[in-house]
């Protein structure tokens, strides 16, 4: 299952599956995966660095 941490600026805010972290933020789970997008994520750099990003965390296990 692939998981994800959530940024803003240098501040962690939470890890989980996209849905997961889509309840906490009241926001879609497509939203979250939408935030780990190299597009979206040069929006959050800069002098308006206020953006939350995803980063899609290694998953060292196989899934079954």
């Amino acid at each position: 299952m692939k998981e994800y941490a959530v940024y803003k600026g240098d501040e962690l805010l939470g890890i989980g599956t996209a849905e997961e972290l889509a309840e906490k933020f009241n926001v879609r789970p497509q939203t979250i995966r939408f935030w780990s997008a190299p597009s979206y994520q040069k929006r959050g750099t800069g002098e308006r660095g206020g953006y939350k990003i995803a980063i899609l965390l290694e998953d060292d296990e196989d899934d079954e």
